[in-house]
């Protein structure tokens, strides 16, 4: 691990600079957050969330009917649909520019219904949690997405346990993307990026406070949202994991115990904006 080049936000800050007098929110991209089965709502709520605080113009929401009224009521800039099949998702994938698969999504019939949809357009692409679970027993390849699994994902990415992974994460890392594609977020302590032409980053920031529910969810926000700015998408997802877990970093100033998702949102809003 020791020859593997930080991540440093600075070098990646370039692609925040300030916008232009006549900028309109079509100029900063529309992200699509596909998931939210029955009781995990939360997740593709603060997905949107995250990637409106780094800038993107528009979020749209698909998820399951009876959540949709609640969300959008809760967080009115975020664009709820409740849809049941592949019909309704169509014309919500047809307006996107980048599509985060999977906060919530789950793995029942409605789930699968909506991931092969998603997995059969030509649309830049994020692939987390229960996306990455279904992709496990799919075995799609595609060089246009981002895969974001923690160690126990990419283990089931990989047929291996989570300890094989974590016993070395740049070997794991470095298989997910000659499998699968792409570029790959692998989370943990010192979350490592790669992509099919790349060689591995480690991100230095964050904190044991992070270790708590919806975490990754708010990091495929960061992602996608940068994504739908026009970022390429390894730079996105090195950008986007520096942010995130500097954002944790300066939320944690309050005591890393107790550090909930939600947390990063106004922090993540600020390094958006860097000082020039």
């Amino acid at each position: 691990m020791e020859n593997i080049e930080k991540i440093n936000y600075e070098s990646l800050a370039h692609w925040l600079k300030p916008r232009d007098k006549n900028w309109h929110k079509g100029m900063s991209g529309h992200v699509l957050i596909v998931g939210g089965e029955f009781g995990y709502s939360g997740a593709p709520r603060m997905a949107g969330e995250a990637a409106l605080r780094v800038g993107a113009g528009l979020v749209s929401i698909a998820t399951r009917p009876e959540n949709a009224i609640v969300m959008n009521a809760e967080q009115p800039e975020l664009m709820c649909h409740g849809v049941k099949n592949r019909e309704e998702l169509q014309p919500l994938i047809d307006k996107a520019d980048v599509i985060v698969l999977g906060p919530g999504l789950g793995q029942d019939k409605w789930s699968m219904t909506l991931w092969t949809a998603v997995m059969e357009q030509e649309k830049r692409l994020l692939v987390d949690a229960d996306g990455l679970n279904l992709l496990a027993n799919e075995k799609n390849y595609h060089d246009d997405w981002v895969l974001t699994p923690h160690p126990g994902e990419a283990a089931r990415l990989l047929g291996e346990t989570a300890q094989e992974v974590q016993k070395d994460r740049v070997v794991a890392i470095s298989e997910i993307v000659r499998r699968f594609g792409g570029t790959c977020v692998l989370k943990g302590a010192g979350s490592l990026v790669l992509s099919h032409d790349s060689t591995p980053v480690i991100c230095d920031k964050g904190n044991p406070g992070m270790a708590s529910a919806g975490l990754g969810d708010i990091l495929s926000g960061v992602i996608g949202g940068l994504m739908a700015q026009g970022i390429p998408n390894v730079e996105a997802a090195k950008l986007g994991v520096c942010m995130h877990a500097m954002a944790g970093d300066l939320a944690a100033k309050e005591g890393e115990r107790g550090l909930v998702a939600t947390d990063l949102l106004p922090y993540l809003r600020q390094l958006a904006n860097p000082a020039k």
